[in-house]
């Protein structure tokens, strides 16, 4: 657990690189989302990324769903990554339907 306020989002991963690099490390399976980790060899700031494949649907639902995960990780789930971690995270469309205090739970445990 890391000291950072409550409501500081963690640094954003940007680059193709960067998300091609953390699919080489861990994948925790989820049925709401697949977590990506890779650890860092630095102990800096935790960084995430999000993904929304063309699978889920047209661009109107996953704009929704990456909103749900940004907000779920701004408020919630930052706490619970650990520094020198990147992290992807792939959502799938039952996120759309999952009360937001279950998606905020799913989404800390995936983290630890």
């Amino acid at each position: 657990m890391t000291d950072r306020p409550h409501g500081k989002p963690p640094v954003r991963l940007k680059k193709r690189a960067q998300f091609l690099a953390v699919r080489r490390g861990e994948k925790r399976r989820g049925r709401l989302f697949l977590v990506e980790a890779l650890r860092r060899d630095d102990a800096g700031e935790p960084r995430f990324g999000l993904t929304v494949t063309k699978k889920v649907g047209n661009a109107v639902v996953r704009n929704r769903i990456r909103r749900r995960l940004r907000e779920a990780i701004r408020v919630h789930a930052t706490r619970d990554m650990t520094p020198g971690t990147d992290y992807v995270v792939v959502g799938r469309r039952e996120l759309l339907k999952t009360p937001f205090d279950e998606l905020k739970a799913e989404l800390s445990r995936r983290f630890r």
